[in-house]
């Protein structure tokens, strides 16, 4: 083991290292599966998907409400900025995917028009 002195942020710190042979042996770390979100990956093409990721802060629709292509669905906060996000089609609210407060990955959908 050798000793030296480390100054970090003007504090000044005495650590000691160990001298390491390199070796040729293989560390795997274990895989772990990202937290599940809460909004649901769209399956078709009557989802109207989240274009960026971030919080829901509104959702503008309910089930049964019929919605017109441009017409905002919800809002997302994303970088400290809202985006309304508009309805790519026309259709019938049959289920919405998410509530105020989710976190939404690009291409979750946010709302399933039939």
């Amino acid at each position: 083991m050798k000793t030296y002195k480390v100054k970090v942020n003007g504090k000044l710190f005495e650590v000691q290292l160990e001298e390491v042979t390199e070796s040729t042996e293989t560390i795997s770390a274990p895989v772990s599966q990202p937290a599940p979100t809460k909004a649901v990956a769209s399956n078709g093409s009557n989802a109207v998907e989240a274009p960026i990721a971030g919080k829901i802060l509104s959702v503008k629709v309910n089930v049964g409400d019929t919605v017109k292509k441009g017409q905002v669905v919800a809002v997302v906060e994303a970088m400290k900025l809202e985006n309304e996000i508009p309805s790519t089609i026309e259709g019938t609210v049959k289920e919405i995917c998410v509530k105020v407060g989710d976190m939404v990955s690009n291409k979750d959908a946010i709302v399933i028009l039939g």
